[in-house]
């Protein structure tokens, strides 16, 4: 088992940086979380995942297994949950994204990062700007009751991973001043995410805590072992199937309760949902660092 000095050189950044997010909203003090997430959205995240890729300039093969495993794993958790909610006689519009669509942002992003560095960073975003675009296309659908194709294309993640990854195959590199200030803009997108966490938490509350309990336990569990069947499908190995393992245990994204709160779809469920899986995660999250480091090992 890795030390828990590393383990906790992960972990603690994510924990500490979301607390203080927490903190911050409880304390009453401003923090404008719609200007912040359109912030987030369409600057620092396409210039994160721009940077990541031009500063590492991962392997493309790799990227695409990475988007091919992504897929897979929505794929195969959308059928199961959508054959428990059948079953428990639930409504899909209401609880199939939150069951499917992971936090990979706020929190697979920074775990990523810290657990595997800079290049591990440029791997896990092929999985969240992957989740990105099937998220605000075919999630967002499903929670209003009608999928839209042009959505797809509304996604500025989709293009800067584009951008990236041709200028990887022409070999071409940008000026250093540009690439200076795409950097600077990337390093806000990280802080920026995990205190939108904390302060989202502060702002939710749970409703219906055994099923928001149960349905935690399936995006957790459930995505641990769906990510790791479809990393080993993919042939990944080392951080790349690391980013994959990591980024689909992560609990129900923000995102899926502000999509039910806009259709209303019972957004008091969903926000429990979005705040058990969270804490359940932060829990469960030493035991996660601690395998997908053993398999660097």
């Amino acid at each position: 088992m890795p030390p828990i000095n590393d383990i906790l050189a992960i972990i603690a950044p994510v924990m500490i940086i979301s607390l203080a997010g927490y903190l911050w909203q409880r304390c009453g003090m401003p923090f404008d979380q719609n200007m912040v997430a359109a912030l987030v959205i369409n600057v620092g995240t396409p210039c994160l995942l721009l940077n990541a890729i031009l500063a590492n300039r991962p392997d493309l093969i790799v990227m695409a297994r990475i988007s091919a495993a992504t897929i897979l794993v929505l794929v195969l958790t959308g059928v199961v949950a959508w054959g428990i909610l059948r079953v428990a006689a639930l409504p899909v519009r209401v609880f199939l994204p939150a069951m499917v669509f992971g936090n990979t942002g706020n929190v697979g992003l920074p775990l990523c990062l810290f657990a595997f560095g800079p290049a591990g960073l440029a791997l896990a975003v092929a999985y969240f700007a992957t989740q990105s675009v099937l998220q605000f296309s075919i999630g967002q659908g499903i929670a209003s009751g009608q999928v839209s194709a042009r959505s797809v294309f509304r996604s500025p993640a989709l293009y800067a991973i584009a951008l990236g990854c041709a200028l990887i195959a022409g070999d071409i590199a940008l000026p250093r001043f540009l690439m200076n200030s795409i950097s600077t803009v990337a390093g806000l997108a990280i802080p920026l995410m995990l205190l939108s966490l904390g302060v989202s938490l502060a702002s939710l509350s749970v409703v219906g805590l055994r099923r928001s309990v149960l349905v935690s336990l399936f995006c957790v569990g459930g995505g641990f072992a769906v990510g790791l069947a479809a990393s080993w499908a993919m042939g990944l190995e080392g951080a790349a199937r690391g980013a994959v393992v990591v980024q689909s245990a992560m609990p129900s994204a923000v995102f899926n309760y502000l999509f039910a709160a806009r259709y209303d779809n019972r957004p008091a469920e969903v926000a429990g949902i979005v705040v058990i899986s969270t804490l359940l995660s932060f829990l469960t999250l030493p035991l996660l660092m601690a395998f997908v480091l053993s398999l660097q090992a």
